[in-house]
C-alpha cells in the first residue's frame, strides 16, 4: 500500500515540470507580446543603438583618441575595462524601448569588450613559480606603516618593494621587516627588501629632480635577476587642464630607457607606474616587458584606490621570466592595495 501511494503521488506530480514549462512559456509569450506585429519594432531605438556603436568605437579605436587635449586617450585608457558596464545599460534599455534594432546593436560592444578582456576575467593562475615578488605603495600618509609592513612581510614573498616611503620612517619599515628580509636597500621614497643578497644598487634617473627609482642585482639561487622599483609622478584630473600626466610621461620614458639598457636578462619591475597596461604613455616600458596579472592573473587585479580598486596602477612586469600566478594582497592602512606574484627563474633558455 505503501508503495502504491508512493507511485501515485509521483504520477500525480508529474504535470509539474510541465507546469513550470508552462510558467515559462507564458512569461516568454509575455515579454513578446508587445514584439509581435509591431512595424516599428525597426524603426524604435535607433539612439540606443548609435550609443552602442559608439561604445565599440571608441573600445577598439581608443588608441586613435588623442592626447592633445586633456589627454583625453590616456584617460579613456586608464578606465577602459569600465566601459563594458554600458552593454548590461544598454541591453535593459533596448528591452524596455522593444528595439530590435538596439538589440542587435548591443552585440557590438558585448563582442568587442570580450575579445579584448574576456582573457582577463578567466583564471589564468598556475601552481608552480620559484620567487615570490610582492610590491606596495605605502602611502606617505600611513597611519600605522609598521603594521602596513608586517603585512605584506606575511605574504611571504623573497623580494619586496616598497613606494612613497618617507625619509622620515625609512627606521620604521628596516625595523618591521627585518625579522623576514635580510638585504635591503632605499634610494629615496622607493625600497627593495630581499631574502637574498644584493649587489649593484643604484639610482635609476627618471627625469624628476629627485630619487624615485632604483635598480639592483639580486643573487637568487637560480642566478643573478635584475630588479627595478618605480614610482611613476602622480597623474591628476584637473577641470582647466584634464588628465594631466605630462611628468609621468617623461618618467615612464626615461625608465624604459633604463631597462632596455639593462645587460642581465632576467628583469623584473615592480612599483607603482601611475597608469594601467593599456595607457599608450607607458608603451617605452610596457612594450618590453610582460604584467604577470594579465599572463597569469585571476580577474583585473584593480589596486587602486583601495577602498573601491578601479584601476590597476600598481604593476610587476618581467622579461627573461615566466609569470606563474598573480593576485592582490588584503588591504592594508594605505590608499593603494599591494599586488604579488610568483615567477619561474630557471625557464629553458
Amino acid at each position: 500500500m505503501a508503495q502504491q501511494a508512493y507511485m501515485t503521488e509521483t504520477d500525480n506530480d508529474g504535470s509539474g515540470p510541465e507546469r513550470r514549462g508552462s510558467r515559462l512559456r507564458r512569461l516568454l509569450h509575455r515579454l513578446s507580446d508587445g514584439w509581435r506585429g509591431d512595424r516599428r519594432v525597426w524603426r524604435r531605438g535607433i539612439v540606443l543603438a548609435v550609443l552602442a556603436l559608439l561604445c565599440a568605437l571608441v573600445m577598439v579605436a581608443h588608441s586613435r583618441i588623442p592626447n592633445r587635449v586633456g589627454n583625453l586617450g590616456s584617460l579613456t585608457e586608464t578606465f577602459l575595462p569600465w566601459l563594458g558596464l554600458a552593454v548590461p545599460v544598454l541591453l535593459v534599455l533596448a528591452l524596455v524601448r522593444r528595439s530590435a534594432t538596439a538589440l542587435i546593436a548591443v552585440l557590438v560592444p558585448a563582442v568587442v569588450w570580450v575579445n579584448l578582456f574576456g582573457g582577463l576575467v578567466t583564471d589564468k593562475s598556475g601552481t608552480g613559480g620559484d620567487l615570490m615578488v610582492a610590491t606596495h605603495n605605502v602611502n606617505a600618509g600611513n597611519a600605522d606603516p609598521a603594521g602596513t609592513a608586517r603585512e605584506v612581510a606575511a605574504s611571504g614573498a623573497q623580494l619586496l618593494a616598497l613606494e612613497e616611503v618617507p625619509a622620515g620612517e625609512v627606521s620604521v619599515y628596516d625595523d618591521a621587516l627585518a625579522p623576514e628580509y635580510k638585504y635591503h636597500a632605499v634610494v629615496g621614497t622607493v625600497g627593495l627588501w630581499s631574502k637574498y643578497p644584493m649587489q649593484d644598487v643604484r639610482s635609476v634617473d627618471i627625469k624628476l629632480g629627485w630619487k624615485r627609482a632604483m635598480r639592483a642585482t639580486v643573487t637568487t639561487p637560480e642566478g643573478p635577476v635584475a630588479v627595478y622599483v618605480a614610482h611613476m609622478p602622480s597623474v591628476r584630473v584637473k577641470v582647466e587642464a584634464g588628465f594631466t600626466a605630462r611628468q609621468r610621461d617623461i618618467s615612464a620614458d626615461a625608465l624604459g630607457e633604463a631597462i632596455a639598457d639593462e645587460p642581465l636578462k632576467r628583469v623584473i619591475l615592480l612599483g607603482d607606474l601611475n597608469g594601467t597596461m593599456n595607457d599608450r604613455s607607458l608603451n617605452a616600458v610596457t612594450s618590453q616587458l610582460r604584467s604577470t596579472q594579465g599572463a597569469a592573473g585571476s580577474g583585473f587585479g584593480f589596486s587602486w584606490p583601495a577602498a573601491f580598486p578601479m584601476a590597476r596602477i600598481d604593476q610587476i612586469m618581467v622579461r627573461g621570466v615566466e609569470p606563474e600566478s598573480s593576485w592582490t594582497l588584503p588591504r592594508t592602512g594605505s590608499d593603494h592595495l599591494p599586488v604579488a606574484a610568483r615567477v619561474q627563474l630557471d625557464t629553458p633558455s
